[in-house]
């Protein structure tokens, strides 16, 4: 066989072999068309095509993290916010995401923001604020829904970030002021009434027994010795002094 024609042998049968035999990851599948039919997906690994007759997709089966840009959403208490989310998907039905949608990236990214604005617009922003969780859950439930017929599962939604405009700001930071200011008023009022009731306590016990009241007296005449040197005077009650009196005979009736 003359040089030339070996030669253009070898190159058809490399160029047969890199155009039939495919290498996939094991993360990776290949949905193969034969004359425009869906025969199913392979991989991973070697395969084996037929060319000119197949066509193979690549797709990728690992977690895909989609980042949501922001949103302007309409609260339904009428507050105008920027709203970002993170939506975490992955391919389960690799035959489905070729066929039954163009682009199921584009595609999923598209219904997340509509998704997005949609939730947030339903919930009053105190709600979006205090509830997130709440909100992520209910983001995933509808996109794994509406994605499910693409054989896609959408495993998580976060909300990243809710940008509040200038005056909200300085309107929620007066609110939390005062809310603080509230507590701290209850709290003291709190305390003036449990001081009141254990005072009230404390003059029902004097008012049955009249000696403690003495005795309180005797001892706040020792707390003012000990703490003030200059001399101090205070009256006396005449009651202190009725013991002594009955024993020498002063005051009694002859």
């Amino acid at each position: 066989m003359p040089l030339p024609i070996l030669i253009f042998v070898v190159a058809v049968v490399v160029m047969f072999l890199m155009s039939a035999l495919k290498v996939l990851n094991e993360y990776e599948r290949g949905v193969i068309f034969r004359l425009g039919r869906l025969i199913g997906s392979k991989g991973p690994g070697l395969i084996i095509l037929i060319p000119i007759i197949d066509r193979m997709q690549k797709v990728s089966l690992r977690l895909v993290a989609l980042d949501v840009p922001p949103q302007d959403v309409i609260t339904r208490d009428n507050v105008s916010v920027k709203v970002n989310a993170v939506v975490y998907f992955r391919v389960m039905t690799p035959n489905k995401a070729v066929v039954e949608v163009e682009n199921y990236l584009y595609a999923t990214s598209q219904l997340s923001q509509t998704t997005l604005r949609s939730v947030c617009g339903q919930a009053e922003l105190d709600e979006l604020l205090a509830e997130r969780e709440k909100i992520n859950t209910h983001l995933q439930e509808i996109l794994d829904k509406q994605t499910d017929p693409w054989g896609i599962k959408v495993t998580n939604v976060e909300v990243k970030h809710i940008d509040l405009p200038d005056e909200m700001k300085r309107a929620m930071a007066k609110q939390a002021e005062a809310e603080r200011e509230r507590r701290a008023k209850v709290i003291h009022a709190d305390g003036e009434f449990q001081a009141a009731s254990k005072l009230a306590d404390a003059a029902n016990v004097m008012a049955h027994n009249p000696m403690t009241l003495q005795l309180r007296y005797l001892q706040t005449l020792r707390e003012i010795a000990s703490e003030n040197n200059s001399t101090t005077v205070f009256p006396l009650p005449i009651d202190l002094l009725k013991p002594f009196f009955s024993k020498i005979g002063i005051g009694e009736n002859k």
